[in-house]
């Protein structure tokens, strides 16, 4: 009879041989000290500086950084590391078993479909991708390759008990059958558009840096932000990023997300004050989302809040726009209103007496998760790679969705206050549009020769 690689993980476990067979096709254990990842750093600095701590108990392996202003601070931390300013040249470092990405939002989708083509683990920071088509390829790889690579994306504030609590007690009931959520977040970075150019340091490879988006000319103020803030500048441009809908989106629909049980929805509707800036994503926006039903609810509307737009307070008492970033749940039977470690359950109505409510026993409480970046790391080695919490089907149906709101904002031109872009109508199952096929050209972007999603 043949043995699986999962019978094998756990005959070498239970034995306490320690082998385990990495995508790599080392015997993990035997030749390993501590049973250590190699590991490929991609973007050395700024948002990498949180990963410092779980890498030094790994091998670090290859550094990739286009900012030689930015090398010292990792070079420093792991001395023994390959230098590279090119990505492309890091993944195919010899013997590696992991990439931990850490660049600009619109590397985001490239390295981790290419990390996924070399049968490398993959830690990605949000978002996992900034358009549809980025997001639809990235989990069709990892979806035939889930039972032996771990992903995950980094949003870490999912760690928080707050995102397992809320998920009892919306499944158990305390606001009997979910109808309606609503999820904001309030940051306003307006930008006019790409910025006249000057020349690029010679410490800075900005042709790099661009990577596989259009050419522009280079201006201090996309790179002069604070460490772990420098996407700020940056990420509100269509060429980079996606805006709000793929910073702290990221994290607030992340509340939301671990909740209901969603994969794609059926359809969009987008409203916006704002007229279509080809330059840069919008500030002021609201989505809604129509997510067909499952085992364990009807129907939901899902409606993303962005930069001054806001859903009505449940209560007239709750002031929402002091949650900066939150989410509430309507049920027939009450109200939750959350933000990432908070939350608060506001029962209404005659039959809200919480008595069809049976909240879980200690021993019941889904356990914490704790290191969000170990559980990934853990996952890794320990033969159960689908055990990390934000992998990427997870965040690629996510941030699909997310993107599906800036496409029906680009759709159409909205007038008046908060101006009414066209419905879309959205087939999942083949990522299209079917009600305007002018939408289905914004579920793209064009790219630069030399960079293929496929690569």
């Amino acid at each position: 009879m043949a043995i699986t690689r999962r019978q094998l993980i756990k005959r070498a476990s239970a034995t306490g041989a320690g082998l385990m067979i990495l995508p790599t096709g080392t015997l993990f254990g035997k030749n390993r000290p501590n049973n250590k990842l190699n590991i490929a750093l991609i973007g050395a600095y700024g948002r990498a500086k949180a990963h410092y701590a779980t890498l030094h108990d790994e091998n670090v392996v290859a550094i990739c950084e286009v900012n030689q202003k930015n090398l010292p601070y990792a070079v420093k931390e792991f001395p023994k590391a390959k230098v590279y300013e090119d990505w492309r040249k890091a993944l195919d470092h010899p013997g590696l078993d992991a990439v931990l990405c850490c660049t600009p939002d619109h590397h985001h989708a490239f390295i981790a479909n290419w990390s996924l083509n070399r049968d490398l683990h993959c830690f990605m920071e949000k978002p996992l991708a900034i358009t549809v088509e980025e997001s639809r390829i990235v989990r069709e790889t990892y979806m035939k390759k889930k039972d032996k690579l771990a992903t995950q994306v980094g949003m870490q504030r999912h760690a928080h008990p707050n995102f397992s609590r809320l998920r009892e007690m919306i499944h158990g009931g305390a606001i009997g059958d979910l109808r309606d959520v609503a999820v904001w977040g309030n940051r306003q970075i307006p930008k006019p558009g790409y910025l006249a150019g000057i020349q690029p340091p010679d410490t800075l490879n900005w042709d790099l840096w661009l990577g596989p988006s259009p050419y522009r000319p280079f201006h201090p103020e996309y790179v002069k932000g604070k460490v772990g803030l420098n996407c700020l500048q940056w990420n509100m441009y269509w060429d980079w990023g996606v805006g709000q809908i793929g910073d702290m989106g990221s994290h607030t629909m992340d509340l939301v997300w671990n909740v209901i049980d969603a994969e794609l929805p059926t359809s969009i509707s987008v409203a916006s004050p704002e007229s279509l800036n080809r330059d840069v994503t919008p500030v002021n926006m609201s989505a809604s989302y129509i997510f067909p039903a499952n085992d364990w609810r009807e129907d939901i509307r899902v409606t993303w809040y962005q930069g001054g737009a806001m859903p009505e307070s449940p209560l007239d008492w709750v002031n929402l726009n002091a949650i900066g970033h939150g989410a509430w749940f309507k049920g027939d039977r009450g109200f939750i209103i959350a933000d990432f470690r908070n939350r608060i359950l506001y029962p209404y109505g005659a039959q809200a007496d919480l008595t069809y409510f049976d909240p879980p026993s200690e021993d019941e409480l889904e356990p914490p998760l704790e290191h969000f970046q170990k559980q990934w790391t853990a996952a890794c080695r320990n033969g159960d790679p689908m055990n990390t919490a934000c992998n990427f089907k997870y965040s690629a149906d996510m941030i699909e969705t997310m993107c599906l709101g800036l496409v029906g904002f680009r759709a159409g031109e909205g007038e008046g206050e908060m101006g009414e872009r066209p419905t879309l109508t959205y087939d999942g199952a083949n990522g299209l549009v079917t009600n305007l096929e002018s939408a289905n050209a914004f579920l793209t972007k064009p790219y630069r020769e030399g960079y293929l999603m496929n690569g």
